[in-house]
């Protein structure tokens, strides 16, 4: 059994050997993603090596570009453990931060600090309490036990509001590298909008999908006009829970599970999945149990962070978080009328022509759809519809197959476009050849938009009995 949830593995010093790449995907990695908040330097030089693991194991992998945006960070620091009740100092220096201090290069927040704001860092891990300020720095007293402050960690200051509706310059400087390294995502960090995807759009290539994250309470009030403005929404449960509090953080992952299912958009849940084997080799029971309440509740994807990329044991993680999908997904397989989903066609025709598919796919005899699709919409619909059968996407962009690649269940395959009804049908039949789990007289759903190539939506669908 091939599991149809999708995972992610952040791109690392642990994993950058062709060695390990290659493990990782033969475990069930679909995609990789750049941490663009990091030193990125020689990353084509890693790209080049995925590219070429991905054309030996014969799998179209997906490379997500995971912008930093307005996300706060601290400076450079000599790795450094502040003491309980130490006071501490940010400043706009630009200097190797020390025992005493570290920069925080934000002038109008430093502004907006008053005594006895919150200043957490590292997601969250580490307060620090404002005890006094001047024009360019805050003193702080620390407030964590064991707290050890390394370079460029996040920061989060509660109930200091910052206007973000406009990419930073090192956003978009990302996303001309990341077009050029041939990113099949970008992924937004911290929005609070959909003004944030628009711009965004208007920078990538048309084969280029956009991952919204969701990490703070403006994005919950606008949540739905930022998942009709974009392609994915990633729940980044590490900020979001700083921002809501960390027992609001479930609810809001089903709810967002929920609503993207109905709207039929892809969802991805992520951050400290698997925590405990970035210095384990084994994971806790309460980790195997988040990844399967992920899957559970209907998450496309599942995502490791420093699991991979820093991680002492990225690929006992990856084969982790493979074997608890597998698990999971055999129950649900089991227990199929539990967890159907329900789309909100709202009288979209195109949608109601899928839905059709879904209902043909529940059919034992039914073993594949396949779906012609050039822009990689009719896939990103018949996934989020959850078939039963098995779904096959073909595109001549390879771009596309490798972004849909990224898809709840899809197996994406590159292969030039049909010209018309009868070569549909050769193609579909020379695929069918290949797959073993096909056999004469099994039923195989095929759909694509005619006419072929000017189409722009999936507007036929054909059951084709094999052998016939």
């Amino acid at each position: 059994m091939e599991k149809k949830a999708k995972i992610i593995a952040t791109l690392g010093p642990s994993i950058y050997s062709e060695n390990k790449l290659k493990r990782l995907i033969n475990l069930g990695v679909d995609a990789f993603r750049i941490n663009f908040s990091h030193d990125t330097s020689g990353i084509s030089k890693i790209v080049a090596r995925i590219r070429k693991v991905e054309k030996k194991s014969n799998k179209k992998i997906s490379l997500i570009a995971d912008l930093q945006g307005v996300k706060l960070r601290i400076g450079k620091i000599e790795s450094r453990n502040i003491k309980y009740n130490q006071k501490f100092v940010f400043d706009n220096k630009k200097e190797l931060g020390n025992s005493n201090r570290v920069s925080f290069l934000y002038p109008d927040i430093l502004k907006k600090l008053k005594k006895k704001n919150k200043i957490l860092v590292d997601d969250g891990k580490f307060t620090f309490i404002v005890i006094n300020k001047t024009k360019n720095s805050v003193t702080t007293i620390c407030k964590s036990q064991n707290c050890k402050i390394t370079s460029n960690k996040s920061v989060h200051i509660p109930n200091v509001d910052i206007a973000f509706d406009k990419l930073t310059l090192k956003d978009k400087k990302d996303i001309k590298t990341a077009v050029k390294l041939k990113c099949n995502w970008i992924a937004l960090s911290y929005l609070q909008n959909e003004k944030l995807i628009d711009e965004a759009r208007k920078l990538i290539k048309n084969d280029m999908g956009i991952i919204s994250k969701i990490e703070n309470k403006h994005a919950l009030k606008n949540i739905t006009k930022i998942i009709n403005a974009t392609d994915s929404i990633m729940i980044a449960r590490g900020d979001l829970a700083i921002d809501i509090g960390h027992s609001e953080v479930p609810k809001v992952q089903l709810s967002l599970i929920k609503k993207c299912s109905q709207l039929s958009k892809s969802v991805i849940v992520a951050t400290q999945m698997l925590e405990s084997m970035i210095e384990n080799n084994s994971a806790t029971r309460a980790e195997i149990n988040d990844i399967a309440t992920a899957i559970f509740q209907g998450a496309d994807t599942v995502m490791l962070s420093a699991e991979t990329a820093i991680g002492s044991f990225p690929t006992q993680a990856v084969s982790t978080m493979s074997k608890t999908i597998l698990s999971t997904e055999n129950y649900k397989k089991e227990h199929i009328e539990d967890f159907k989903n329900s789309i909100l066609a709202n009288k979209d025709p195109v949608k109601s022509v899928l839905l059709s598919v879904k209902d043909i796919a529940y059919n034992p005899d039914v073993k594949a759809i396949i779906v012609f699709s050039n822009s990689g919409k009719s896939a990103k619909l018949v996934s989020t519809m959850r078939p039963a059968a098995k779904i096959l996407t073909i595109s001549p962009n390879i771009n596309v197959s490798r972004q849909v690649s990224l898809l709840w269940g899809v197996q994406s395959i590159n292969s030039r476009d049909a010209n018309g009804w009868k070569d549909m049908m050769s193609i579909s039949k020379e695929i069918i050849k290949k797959l073993k789990f096909i056999k004469k007289n099994d039923f195989v759903i095929i759909t694509a938009g005619l006419p072929f190539g000017k189409a722009g939506m999936t507007n036929m669908i054909r059951l084709y009995k094999v052998g016939k």
